[in-house]
C-alpha cells in the first residue's frame, strides 16, 4: 500500500479510478470490491471478472461486470467528474489501497472500499470511540452525551458521531469545546450537509477534526444511506457508547452492528435501566457503564489496533 493524500482527479492513479468505477457498476457489492482490492493485483483481477473470493457476492459480481462491460468507460468518466468536484471542495480520497485508510475500519467484514474526507485523518484516530443516541434527546441525555465526550477527549480519545440533531451534535460540540478531535461520519456525500442547520458545526469539525463519507461526493441523503453510515461509524471506532435511544433508534442499530463487528458496545446505566432492548444487549455482550473510565480502560493502543488490523485481514483471506 502507498500513502494517499490526493486532492484532485488528475492525481488519482488508474488503479484507484478503476476501484471506484467498479463501485459504479450496477449490482456490485462495494464490500466485495474492498476485499478483492486488498489482495495483490485484486483490482485488475476483479475488473477482468476474476475475483478470488468464492461466495455468492463474487458470483454476482462476475455477472454484473460482464453485463456492464460496454458501459465501463462511462463509469470511469463519472468517477473522474466526482473526483474533480470533491477536489474543488477541498475534499480528499483514501481507499483500502492506501496507508491512511483507518485501521479500525479494515477489520470489519463489510468495510467500504473508499472514503472521501475533509480535514485530516490521523494515525492516533485508531483510539476512537463513537458516541451516539436519539435525535429527540432529553435534557439529561444531552448532559450525559456532553459529559461522555468531554471525558473521552480528556483521555485523548477521538470522538466519533454522526452530525445528527440531539446526542450526536452534543457530543461533537463538547469535544470541540474541549479542544480535542472529533470526526463526523456523514449519511450523505462529502459535498452535502444534513441536517442543513449543522453547516457551521460541520465546517468547524472539518477545521479541527474530519468529516468522512463513504458515498459519492454528490450523493444526497436517502432512507438507506443513514443505516450504511452506522456501519462505517461502528467500524471507525474501537467501540460505541449509546447514551439514550429507543427500540427504533438508529443508535440501537449501531449497537447491533458493533456487536456483529466484534467491537465494544457501551450502554449508559440509565439507558439499561429504562430500555428492555439495552438489557437484552447486555446479555449479548454489551457493557453497562457508569462513567467514562469504564470505556477508556477497555481501549487498545494505536499499535495494538494496527496489529489487529493486519491479523484480521490475513484471517479474512484465509477464510475466503
Amino acid at each position: 500500500m502507498t500513502p494517499a493524500k490526493r486532492t484532485g482527479a488528475e492525481t488519482v492513479d488508474d488503479q484507484r479510478v478503476n476501484l471506484l468505477a467498479l463501485c459504479a457498476v450496477p449490482g456490485m457489492s462495494w464490500s466485495l470490491v474492498a476485499r478483492e482490492a486488498l489482495r495483490p493485483g485484486g483490482v485488475h483481477e476483479l475488473r477482468e471478472g476474476r475475483p478470488r473470493e468464492r461466495s455468492d457476492e463474487a458470483a454476482d459480481a462476475v455477472a454484473s461486470i460482464a453485463k456492464a462491460a460496454a458501459e465501463f468507460p462511462k463509469h470511469v468518466d463519472r468517477v473522474r467528474a466526482e473526483l474533480a468536484s470533491a477536489a474543488n471542495a477541498g475534499a480528499r480520497l483514501t481507499t483500502v489501497l492506501d496507508d491512511d485508510y483507518p485501521p479500525n475500519l479494515r477489520v470489519i467484514y463489510n468495510l467500504p472500499p473508499f472514503l472521501f474526507y475533509r480535514g485530516v485523518l490521523e494515525p492516533d484516530d485508531a483510539r476512537a470511540v463513537a458516541v451516539v443516541g436519539t435525535r429527540s434527546a432529553s435534557a439529561d441525555g444531552l448532559r450525559r452525551a456532553r459529559a461522555v465526550a468531554r471525558g473521552l477527549a480528556r483521555d485523548g480519545v477521538t470522538v466519533l458521531s454522526g452530525l445528527a440533531k440531539g446526542i450526536d451534535a452534543a457530543a461533537h460540540r463538547a469535544t470541540l469545546e474541549s479542544g480535542s478531535r472529533t470526526i463526523a461520519v456523514l449519511g450523505t456525500g462529502i459535498l452535502r450537509c444534513y441536517p442543513k442547520e449543522h453547516e457551521a458545526l460541520a465546517e468547524e469539525i472539518a477545521q479541527k477534526g474530519a468529516l468522512v463519507s463513504q458515498f459519492w461526493p454528490s450523493a444526497p441523503p436517502t432512507r438507506t444511506s443513514f443505516p450504511m453510515r452506522n456501519v462505517v461509524m461502528s467500524g471507525l471506532g474501537q467501540g460505541t457508547v449509546v447514551v439514550e435511544a429507543s427500540v427504533t433508534s438508529g443508535a440501537k442499530m449501531q449497537a447491533r452492528l458493533a456487536l456483529l463487528h466484534g467491537k465494544k458496545v457501551f450502554l449508559m446505566r440509565s439507558l439499561v435501566a429504562e430500555q428492555s432492548w439495552a438489557r437484552s444487549y447486555v446479555d449479548r455482550g454489551a457493557i453497562e457503564i457508569a462513567s467514562v473510565a469504564d470505556v477508556v480502560r477497555d481501549l487498545r493502543t494505536r499499535k495494538a489496533v494496527e496489529l489487529l488490523s493486519e491479523q484480521r485481514q490475513q484471517l479474512l483471506f484465509d477464510a475466503l
